[in-house]
């Protein structure tokens, strides 16, 4: 009497480790996220929102779908205005790594632009919506004078430095001829880079890219007509095609990265420091941005 009694306790219990196992893995399935349950061939969508400033995040996940077998191809979802130029250059590295591997697709939020086009240019095909401000391409390094503030308050900047260049962007005093040509030629330089990027992973002409790569942003549909963008479509339309270039059948599983847990004091810290170093970078003149243009809304 007794072992029939533990064996149908231990019946049940299996019963109903089967039926949550089951009940998970089809949440799972409904909800397109990565629980570790979804089987079948996948398509890992990966998002990269917000101003452009880390890449190893984002670098981190994409090598991650790329080492796991079960995911046949990536989407980059970008949301974004752009942000740093090294790490926008870090990123579209890692995307061209990744395209030797397995299809890239990016779909375009409501805005991807100029950091956030110089990554999606590193992808296979483009997919945006009609609205989506993308473009921009162009490259920003500025400098506050408080020269006339200074003076009014009484307040003078002492300097000593090994070079003629070594204070270039001194909040205290009016930018020099010289010293403005030598930032120009750096811009310039770095321009010269973004549009050479865009020209590779767009199979385009440097010198077609280079008569709209002077700062305008565009919506999704002038910049496909402009060749800046394959197709008109929104996320789904993206894994889809993906899930195609894939040879995957059927309604592709998608599969996002794991959201890391963090504490809230953990990330007010990490908002506030990452806030205090780029206005400090800003301040100092320190600073090279793939950005929107000033006054661009983004609503």
């Amino acid at each position: 009497m007794r072992k029939r009694s533990v064996f149908l306790a231990g019946s049940v219990l299996i019963l109903l480790l089967i039926v949550l196992l089951g009940s998970i893995a089809w949440f799972s399935y409904l909800r397109g996220r990565d629980s570790g349950l979804v089987f079948g061939d996948r398509v890992a969508v990966v998002e990269i929102k917000g101003v452009v400033a880390d890449a190893e995040p984002t670098i981190e996940n994409l090598t991650k779908f790329t080492k796991d077998d079960s995911v046949k191809a990536l989407v980059l979802r970008i949301e974004s205005p752009g942000g740093g130029v090294s790490p926008s250059q870090e990123l579209y590295e890692e995307v061209r790594r990744t395209v030797q591997k397995k299809p890239v697709v990016v779909s375009m939020g409501a805005v991807a632009a100029s950091g956030g086009y110089y990554i999606a240019a590193a992808a296979q095909k483009i997919y945006a919506n009609p609205g989506t401000i993308t473009g921009s391409i162009g490259v920003i390094l500025q400098f506050t004078n408080l020269e006339e503030l200074f003076r009014k308050i009484g307040f003078r900047m002492e300097i000593v430095k090994s070079g003629p260049y070594k204070d270039v962007g001194n909040p205290g005093r009016e930018m020099t001829p010289e010293e403005r040509a030598y930032l120009q030629d750096l811009i310039d330089n770095v321009h010269q880079q973004f549009v050479r990027a865009v020209a590779e992973g767009r199979r385009m002409e440097e010198e077609k890219v280079q008569e709209v790569a002077d700062g305008r942003i565009f919506t999704g549909e002038q910049a496909k007509e402009l060749g800046l963008v394959d197709e008109l479509g929104d996320l789904k339309d993206a894994i889809n095609a993906a899930a195609k270039m894939a040879g995957i059948e059927g309604e592709p599983k998608v599969v996002y990265p794991e959201e890391e847990k963090r504490s809230l004091l953990s990330y007010l810290l990490d908002q506030a420091t990452e806030n205090l170093v780029e206005q400090l970078q800003k301040y100092m003149g320190l600073l090279l941005l793939y950005p929107l243009p000033h006054g661009s809304s983004l609503s």
